[in-house]
């Protein structure tokens, strides 16, 4: 949830002309990790948890192809970029590492 906050906290100050392209993916595919976790969750069903949880990685995914691409464009700075990445990255690990207990125990 803090990244969705951080990802439309950053996106604000992105081009208008932005705001149904790059900015509205961004600000899915952010707020597509924690729904997707709290999906599987509220489903009770280990394999159907695992499923949404995978799903929130290929968000994440997304997210950061969208940052990047935001960079290389010169829509969002480097420093703005580089913070975000990281934040998605923790993320990425958090998830990894519940997916493998999740599929191991």
């Amino acid at each position: 949830m803090d990244l969705v906050v951080a990802i439309y906290g950053a996106t604000k100050s992105w081009p208008k002309e932005e705001l149904y392209g790059l900015t509205s993916q961004a600000r899915r595919a952010a707020s597509s990790v924690p729904a997707n976790i709290a999906e599987g969750y509220g489903r009770e069903i280990r394999g159907s948890y695992l499923q949404f949880l995978r799903i929130a990685q290929g968000s994440l995914k997304e997210l950061e192809t969208q940052l990047l691409i935001a960079e290389r464009t010169g829509i969002a700075p480097k420093a703005t970029t580089a913070s975000l990445l990281a934040n998605t990255e923790s993320v990425g690990k958090l998830l990894r590492l519940l997916i493998r207990r999740l599929a191991t125990g």
